[in-house]
């Protein structure tokens, strides 16, 4: 009877009676996602008719309309969506209805591991070159404030407030000056999370470099040991230097606290030619003015070794010159002798017996060989006699013994080329 009682009394639509507002999660986080649920006391279908919802913040309208879900999602939230929520629901010709405000607080997570790094990274940076310290945090919500300090003393160089966990500060062209130590700070309104220190050191870029040479001879010679020292006026250490011969590698050599460095060579005849170096500190490497140096050949070096059957032939040869030499000189030593002394005539040559066949009388006995000296001028010639005995046949009418002389005179002067001696050849024939 109840029952019937009840359905007579809700013969019209029914009227929601209250609405209740949800919040999933019921602690919202700073960056996440939170729900939004407005539910009847009754279900929706057993009302009869649809209903539609707006939900609201602060006095806002959260929507531009009504809407047939009972349902809102707000997406990366941000501490600024806490506050006062609510919701209304509305059945076609009934009346609103409204559940009550709950207060929503978004909670927000600080900011913590805060780093900082540079780039260049290592914090060894060239004068002039562009310097870029990074703040990173490892984690945070919300808007990060970011602040960079330099020195101990923490001067403030500027600040950068963003949603994100790593923001940068540039010094365009950094000078010897900005060498100091540097930090960062990174707050979410939690508090500042600082770094620590980092060094930066400005490095000055390497100056042309100079190349000088010391030997102990001026020119050095082959087997001399020689010093190449190359220096740069400027730069910051450590440098290494690196040498060459023309563009040949030479070696190299490293100056940890600056200054100059040496390379030693010792000599051959392969190391003539222009000498430089190279300075380099990391950020180029500038080469010297080119240095010539020559190395001189002893001359025993550049005899080159002669051939076995040359050398037979010159030692021949050369038992030849000195026969040669000596003859000039008796000739030069002939030649000195005083004037007043008359030349010499040859000698009465010695008798020699000859024997004749059939002959009347003994004939005048007369020499077969002999060799004389004669001087003439600067000349020295010999002087050969030669007879000859000729026999006619028995069967002549008469016998006549015929003796016919005949006179060779040779001389011959033997010369070296270039000594100014000469040579030539002189024959006489006397007949009888």
């Amino acid at each position: 009877m109840l029952l019937k009682l009840l359905l007579l009394l809700c013969g019209q639509p029914c009227e929601p009676t209250a609405l209740l507002l949800t919040v999933s999660p019921p602690r919202p986080i700073e960056g996440n996602a939170m729900a939004l649920t407005c539910k009847t006391q009754l279900p929706t279908q057993k009302l009869g008719v649809p209903l539609q919802f707006f939900f609201f913040k602060d006095g806002s309208a959260l929507g531009l309309s009504w809407n047939n879900s009972s349902e809102l999602q707000i997406t990366a939230l941000k501490r600024k969506d806490s506050g006062s929520y609510w919701c209304e629901a509305q059945a076609k010709g009934l009346k609103v209805i409204r559940s009550r405000r709950i207060q929503i607080d978004v909670q927000g997570v600080p900011v913590y591991n805060v780093s900082l790094a540079t780039q260049p990274p290592g914090g060894h940076v060239m004068e002039g070159e562009k310097l870029a310290l990074v703040c990173v945090a490892t984690g945070g919500t919300g808007d990060i404030t970011f602040r960079w300090y330099r020195g101990a003393l923490g001067l403030n160089l500027g600040a950068k407030t963003q949603p994100s966990l790593t923001a940068a500060f540039e010094i365009p062209a950094v000078s010897e000056q900005d060498t100091e130590a540097y930090y960062c700070a990174a707050d979410n309104g939690y508090g500042p999370s600082l770094s620590g220190l980092v060094s930066i050191a400005v490095r000055i870029p390497v100056s042309q470099p100079v190349l000088t040479s010391r030997a102990p001879r001026a020119p050095p010679v082959v087997g001399d040991a020689v010093e190449l020292h190359c220096e740069a006026g400027s730069g910051s250490p450590p440098i290494r230097y690196q040498f060459f011969l023309e563009d040949v590698p030479l070696g190299s050599s490293s100056a940890p606290f600056g200054g100059g460095a040496s390379l030693n060579l010792s000599l051959t005849s392969e190391h003539c030619g222009n000498y430089s170096c190279e300075a380099d500190n990391g950020r180029r490497a500038p080469r010297s003015e080119p240095v010539p140096l020559c190395v001189a050949v002893p001359a025993a070096d550049r005899e080159s070794p002669t051939p076995p059957i040359l050398e037979g032939l010159l030692g021949g040869f050369g038992l030849t010159v000195m026969a040669l030499f000596f003859c000039c000189w008796l000739k030069r030593k002939v030649g000195r002798r005083p004037a007043k002394d008359p030349p010499r005539s040859p000698p009465s040559p010695p008798p020699r017996e000859f024997t004749y066949v059939n002959a009347t009388a003994p004939v005048q006995q007369q020499p077969l060989y002999e060799n004389v000296n004669v001087v003439s001028g600067g000349e020295v010639y010999s002087l050969v006699y030669h007879m000859q005995q000729e026999r006619r046949s028995a069967a002549a009418p008469s016998l006549r013994t015929q003796t016919q002389d005949k006179v060779s005179w040779n001389s011959s002067r033997l010369f070296l080329l270039g000594s100014g001696c000469h040579t030539f050849k002189m024959m006489a024939t006397k007949e009888k």
